[in-house]
């Protein structure tokens, strides 16, 4: 081994999109950068698995075409975003009820047509009552919250008092109906909690977020953004297979090189793991998601839509003919059909999803083939109030975090947190007095 050695200005450690956006944010600014990750590959919780020709992912996080950050984020201009175009399904006493497109027309108006847009499609099921948006006045009623939301800043949506999301929404003044049958479905999608035990600001941005823009999936499959990420970095910034063991504000020591110093460190792992190398920190609790997918021959007539559960009938949140959203998930001539459980997986998992979703597709789901059953334990940070959406980046000079353990447990959050480590670390290292160090990559080789 060499002697320790100065090797870059800073090391990031995790190669998940904050620390990814952070490094964009660094290395334009004149930043020698350097992304250590533990793991084959860049991209964290945003994995895509490759089976048979199909894409499935792990987490299945949904997108905004709203997430500022998708916009802000360097290195993101080639992202494509698919998104979920004729909008959302209701599933409710054995009907599916449309409730359209949020706001692809723009703005308030927009947000209030999404819910007047309304049609109903029996399944096999006798329908056994309304739907689940209420009368015409209800649908109104909800069109114009959706409208005002959607035209009030984040920061007056963040000085709002705070509850569980879950209480916030019976105290908004909005027919319960309305409520259970269609928001807290779409908020428990949108924030993989079932419970809505969330903050309610988190939920408010989340709303927000939905009646300004269109939920999507990145074409190719989650991994997308971050391995877009990777490649516009310069080469051999991120180096894979590198575990490190110990941090500080000067240097980081790896199990496979040793010590590599620099003038910062930036912690962008999962919560768990920054807790790990920084005793202290705290680790909060998280929702489990289980993602079931499942090929076809025969694909279900709902189109590309994120069909939700409104009664709650069984383990399934939410589901889409994904291949119907981004054909390039599945081979040519297959179906594939993901489907999102949340909270803990029940026994016999791949039959209860089974039975689900023939009631909510209204078709026999006995010849589907079972793809892939990815459970993780610890896939998105719990946000339960009181929850600090801007939890410090700066711990001491020289020593950072980010990811969406900082923020809000999203994608927009982790880019989001990236781009406040990154402005907090060019603020202390002064970007005009940037030192050279070596062409990342070049200390790993020498030291191998």
């Amino acid at each position: 081994m060499l002697e320790p050695m100065y090797r870059a200005d800073v090391v990031i450690v995790g190669a998940g999109v904050a620390g990814l956006s952070a490094a964009h944010r660094l290395t334009s600014a004149g930043v020698t950068t350097t992304v250590l990750e533990a793991g084959p590959c860049a991209g964290g919780r945003m994995a895509t698995e490759k089976v048979d020709g199909f894409r499935l992912d792990r987490v299945g996080q949904l997108l905004c075409t709203a997430y500022p950050e998708l916009r802000l984020t360097p290195g993101l201009d080639g992202l494509v975003l698919r998104p979920f175009a004729p909008g959302v399904l209701l599933h409710s006493d054995g009907r599916r009820h449309r409730a359209g497109l949020p706001a692809a027309t723009g703005g308030a108006r927009g947000a209030l047509h999404a819910v007047r847009a309304l049609a109903s499609t029996p399944s096999r099921s006798a329908p056994r009552s309304g739907a689940p948006l209420g009368t015409a006045v209800d649908q109104a009623r909800l069109g114009t919250a959706l409208a005002r939301l959607a035209a009030t800043r984040a920061e007056r949506l963040l000085a709002r008092p705070e509850l569980p999301a879950g209480q916030a929404l019976a105290a908004r003044g909005l027919p319960a109906r309305t409520v259970d049958g269609f928001l807290r479905p779409l908020l428990a999608a949108l924030l993989c909690d079932p419970e809505l035990t969330t903050s309610s600001r988190v939920a408010d941005l989340a709303l927000r977020a939905y009646a300004s823009g269109r939920l999507c999936l990145p074409e190719g499959g989650a991994e997308a953004l971050p391995e877009l990420l990777a490649r516009g970095l310069p080469p051999g910034t991120v180096r894979t297979g590198v575990r490190v063991t110990s941090v500080s504000t000067n240097g980081v020591t790896t199990a496979e090189h040793g010590e590599i110093r620099c003038r910062a460190v930036l912690l962008a792992t999962d919560a768990r793991a920054a807790a790990e190398l920084l005793p202290g920190l705290r680790v909060p609790d998280f929702h489990p998601v289980t993602v079931v997918h499942h090929a076809t021959d025969e694909p279900p007539g709902t189109g590309a839509f994120l069909l939700l559960d409104a009664d709650r009938g069984g383990p399934v949140a939410h589901t889409a003919v994904v291949s119907r959203v981004d054909p390039a998930r599945a081979p040519a001539g297959r179906t594939l059909v993901s489907s999102t459980v949340l909270g803990p997986p029940p026994p016999e998992l791949d039959t209860a999803v089974r039975m689900h979703l023939a009631r909510l597709y209204g078709t026999s789901t006995a010849r589907w083939e079972t793809l892939a059953v990815h459970h993780t334990a610890e896939a998105v940070p719990a946000m339960r109030p009181p929850h600090d959406l801007r939890r410090p980046v700066r711990l001491l000079a020289g020593l950072y975090v980010c990811g969406d353990h900082r923020d809000t447990s999203t994608v927009q959050g982790a880019l989001h947190s990236g781009h406040r480590a990154s402005a907090a670390i060019l603020a202390d290292l002064g970007a005009g007095s940037m030192h050279r160090a070596e062409p990342p990559g070049t200390a790993l080789r020498e030291a191998a």
